[in-house]
């Protein structure tokens, strides 16, 4: 497996020193080093893979299992614009499905496919946690809200004309896929204070609230502990918690079985077998 060149090796070592010395467990720094190789490559190449196990002492097998469950990874070459389209409910019904058939269309490309001149990978996108500016497109994950079909295609056409273009919210301008990785990877680039932040249809409820001397209802726990019932939210172990719940289920009461242990839970065992252990008692 070709590895990276010397001078490369060195710059990345020592990105990711930084990025293992903000953990107690070198382990739990895989996930940023995961964007720092796909800022290198432009996806989580199989060189960023041997070089993150290398670096973490882990298994190659380990490093691909974590690359291959997220799909902000990713695992062939990326356009320099991610172009998202949200395609969940409310963004669907509110044109989400015609904006994606119309920029599948327009770049001739489906889902995770990039157009021959390297310039965007198209996404279906399940949610972009948005929803109060549907539809909504992402573009190396900053926010271009309440699209059309006809703003969206305008939108990438420009990127792929090399012109600015500004996101609704965030950041004042798109950067490239490379350099938002990096920034995931846990290394600023100076952009985070730029552009809007919340807009009008995120903050309209504080500030009706404001507005009206609204406030939230005060929770009163009211404790019974002799029904197991009753408002609040209790540790586990304690009164009302679910672990304190009265069996209500036969596998709950069958013996031998506390309550929420179903059949054969945490002993291994289908119901109704027996074990050696089992016999001599």
């Amino acid at each position: 497996m070709a590895g990276y060149d010397e001078t490369t090796e060195a710059r990345l070592t020592a990105d990711a020193q930084a990025i293992i010395a903000r953990y107690p467990q070198a382990r739990s720094a895989l996930l940023p080093m995961l964007h720092l190789v796909q800022s290198e490559d432009g996806y989580v190449s199989p060189a960023g893979i041997a070089f993150c196990a290398r670096t973490l002492g882990l298994a190659t097998a380990e490093v691909s299992a974590v690359a291959t469950f997220y799909t902000q990874y990713k695992r062939h070459p990326n356009g320099e614009y991610t172009v998202g389209v949200c395609t969940n409910t409310l963004c669907a019904v509110m044109g989400g499905d015609a904006i994606w058939e119309e920029l599948s269309t327009h770049l001739g490309v489906g889902h995770d496919e990039t157009t021959p001149d390297g310039a965007v990978t198209l996404e279906r996108i399940e949610c972009n946690a948005a929803c109060d500016y549907a539809p909504v497109v992402m573009v190396n994950w900053e926010f271009f809200d309440n699209q059309t079909p006809t703003s969206a295609v305008d939108t990438v056409e420009r990127l792929r004309a090399g012109q600015p273009v500004a996101p609704t919210r965030g950041a004042d301008s798109v950067c490239s896929f490379r350099q938002m990785s990096r920034v995931l990877a846990g290394f600023p680039d100076g952009r985070a204070d730029e552009g809007v932040g919340a807009g009008v249809p995120t903050v309209r409820g504080t500030v009706l609230a404001r507005e009206r001397g609204w406030s939230a209802p005060e929770f009163d726990v009211v404790a019974d502990d002799a029904a197991g019932a009753g408002g609040g939210v209790s540790d586990d172990g304690q009164p009302q918690s679910s672990a304190e719940r009265p069996p209500t289920t036969p596998a709950d009461t069958e013996s031998g079985r506390g309550p929420g242990r179903g059949p054969g839970r945490g002993s291994g065992r289908k119901p109704g077998t027996t074990t050696s252990s089992d016999k001599e008692s």
